[in-house]
């Protein structure tokens, strides 16, 4: 190893740092008692060292690729898997009304609209609720969420008048509120950033899926309930309802709290799930393994954070879309005069579709870390879905030129909601503004669904040009919003891009990597690693052992690519990542 000039083994350069440091890091890299120091495994004997410093052992790609597979087998399919149910039971009472719901209830089109609005009513007054995966234990909360709306969605089945099923659609709606809009925030406790769009699209992506399968299954169950006593509407929303509350009660022995509490990983695992998020979660006080709180600090700079605002505005254009499709489907293919039973099954292909589409969609976002793009596309693609609806009724076309407009909508919004909430939580830099910003967009997003189900009256049957017109108008809304967005970002990053360069010439700076990115990241990192404070002085890295200089070289190696950051180098108050455009 020559250290006059560049150690080419180590990865790091020393050009730029003074003869005193290069000096200083060839004695360190010398001592060889110091090299072994980095790596052990969960049975070692060595003692525990002060600062944080045991929790930064090696672990290797493969070793985090098989906690990382485990994490999504165990943990994201079954909470897709609640989800779909969830999902189902909200959004089934369209195929309750094709199977006789209004009838037996002697309903009109307005009390029917109602049923649907109180649901939302309710989902969006108890958005708060999200904050509280951050303090309940989240197989608690999940769990008994679960049970609530489960039993609800069952209770329908008794239902004898609006009064009765106008309760019942508001409770349902608090159950759903303290369960679906907090799982990207749950989320985001397990995996990294540039892993969680195509996570959140696993558990988005049941939503069609759970459509698709209520078409099928309702299909079935109105042509079996013909052979029997009970109304089909009624045997629909048990049939459905049931299954939600079995899970639930395995869902408390299932979802993990922290990757500490996950029962299907081995002692080493959990430490390799705690370490892998070292980049943006405090490590080195045991980031998620201790007891979650709320900052109220970070909550108000959320709160005043225009991404946030910005995103929940699209996120409130698309739910108007989003939430009208599901429950009037089956009515509108219905009144392209295809019978009750070719409706609830054509229902169903084209949210199969959209479910692949998500899943692809979330794939391609998290592996080239882009978000606006997809979220641009997708939008477009969801507005001419529902304006060629809209025309199609216009020129009264042929049905099937409207029923393919179908395909695109779904798959366009479906996709665009994936990565609107990603997006959310991939540009907050803590768990309390990551949750509060969850919050804002379902806060303000839900009210999309209040203007969303109120599109389709039946005094514009059989076209619903309208309805669908609207839901064009704010499918491109959506693609707007979402570039103004990422310019907004773009500055953002080049601003800071261009204060680092700026602090990174000449001495003071010491070594530093071409990566700006990666060093901003290493020296959010070394706050973590020295237990810092949120107001830290310029750290003296000289007070520590060599020892732990040298583990907290090699884990910054391991995990960044960068092994030195100058020791005048001076933190910021509140930690800045670099954001998804």
């Amino acid at each position: 190893m020559d250290h006059s000039g560049v150690y080419q083994d180590e990865g790091f350069e020393l050009e730029d740092a003074s003869p005193s440091r290069r000096q200083k890091l060839a004695r360190i890299a010398s001592d060889s008692s110091l090299h072994s120091a980095a790596i052990s495994d969960e049975d070692s004997d060595e003692p525990a060292q002060p600062n944080g410093i045991e929790n930064l052992k090696s672990f290797t790609a493969d070793e985090e690729k098989v906690v990382v597979r485990k994490l999504d087998r165990h943990l994201v399919l079954f909470i897709a898997f609640l989800y779909m149910l969830s999902f189902l039971d909200r959004s089934n009472i369209g195929n309750a009304r094709i199977a006789g719901l209004t009838e037996d209830l002697n309903l009109n089109s307005s009390q029917y609209e109602w049923l649907l609005t109180s649901f939302y009513c309710t989902y969006i007054a108890f958005q708060w609720m999200t904050l509280l995966y951050g303090v309940v234990p989240a197989h608690i909360y999940m769990s008994l969420a679960a049970l609530a709306w489960s039993l609800t969605a069952c209770l329908q089945a008794v239902a004898s008048s609006f009064s009765f099923m106008l309760f019942l659609r508001a409770l349902l709606g608090i159950g759903e509120a303290a369960f679906s809009p907090g799982i990207p925030f749950l989320l985001s406790f397990f995996f990294k950033r540039e892993e969680l769009a195509f996570r959140t699209g696993l558990f988005i992506s049941a939503a069609p899926l759970a459509t698709s399968f209520a078409s099928s299954l309702a299909w079935l169950i109105t042509k079996v309930a013909s052979h029997v006593h009970v109304a089909a509407w009624r045997v629909l929303f048990l049939v459905e309802g049931f299954p939600s509350i079995v899970i639930s009660i395995i869902a408390w022995y299932q979802v993990p709290d922290t990757p500490d509490t996950a029962r299907f990983l081995s002692q080493r695992e959990k430490k390799i799930a705690r370490l892998r998020l070292n980049k943006e979660r405090n490590a080195g006080k045991g980031g998620m393994t201790k007891k979650p709180r709320l900052d109220w600090r970070e909550i108000r700079e959320a709160l005043t954070d225009m991404k946030c605002w910005i995103t929940a505005c699209m996120f409130f254009s698309c739910n108007i879309a989003f939430s009208s499709l599901p429950p009037f489907l089956p009515t509108i293919v219905h009144e392209m005069h295809y019978s009750a039973l070719a409706s609830q099954a054509l229902s169903a292909p084209p949210y199969f579709i959209a479910f692949l589409v998500v899943l692809v969609t979330a794939f391609l976002s998290d592996r080239s870390q882009n978000r606006s793009y997809y979220v641009v596309f997708h939008a477009l693609l969801g507005g001419f879905g529902y304006l060629s609806i809209a025309i199609g009724g216009m020129l009264r076309a042929d049905s099937r030129w409207r029923y393919a407009g179908v395909y695109p909508a779904a798959a366009g919004f479906f996709s665009a909601i994936t990565l609107i909430l990603t997006w959310t939580i991939n540009n907050q830099n803590s768990d309390s503004k990551r949750g509060t910003g969850v919050v804002m967009l379902n806060l303000l997003g839900q009210f999309g669904p209040l203007v969303g189900t109120r599109l389709y009256p039946d005094s514009d049957k059989p076209y619903y040009v309208k309805g669908m017109a609207v839901c064009s108008l704010f499918m491109f809304l959506v693609a707007l919003l979402a570039w103004w967005l990422r310019r907004l970002l773009i500055r953002e990053n080049e601003g800071w891009k261009d204060k680092e360069d700026a602090t990174g010439k000449g001495e003071d700076e010491g070594l530093h990597v071409s990566n700006w990115r990666t060093e901003i990241s290493a020296r959010w990192e070394i706050r973590e690693v020295l237990q810092l404070s949120r107001r830290w002085p310029p750290p003296d890295m000289s007070m520590y052992p060599e020892t732990l200089v040298w583990k907290s070289w090699q884990m910054w190696r391991n995990m960044n690519g960068v092994l030195w950051v100058d020791e005048n180098f001076e933190g910021r108050g509140v930690p800045w990542i670099w954001k998804f455009e």
